[in-house]
């Protein structure tokens, strides 16, 4: 199941989270040590974010021996993607009809 756009948005919002993510999607796989080392905040801080982002369905872990493995899930962005050319069409048809109407102002 899919997280909806505003949770994912509001999950992606904080910035250590937002960089975690990235970071999964363009090295891999990461477990939490090797995520703290560039995070710039404690483990435990790294292990809440990862919790959250968890919860949104942006990352797994897997479990090896002591450590978990997290991997990044950026199939689990579509719901954005789809919010985004929800948008797209609003705008597009609310800029069609102002050119509509300066047009009939024109006349």
């Amino acid at each position: 199941m899919s997280a909806a756009p505003e949770v994912l948005f509001r999950t992606l919002a904080d910035p250590t989270r937002l960089a975690i993510f990235e970071r999964l999607c363009r090295e891999g796989e990461q477990t939490v040590g090797a995520l703290t080392a560039q995070a710039g905040v404690s483990q435990p801080a790294v292990s809440k974010h990862l919790a959250v982002l968890k919860q949104a369905g942006l990352v797994s872990g897997l479990q090896q021996g002591r450590e978990t493995r997290y991997s990044a899930r950026p199939e689990a962005l579509a719901p954005l993607g789809d919010w985004t050319r929800q948008m797209t069409g609003f705008w597009t048809r609310r800029f069609d009809d102002l050119e509509t109407l300066l047009k009939r102002m024109d006349q």
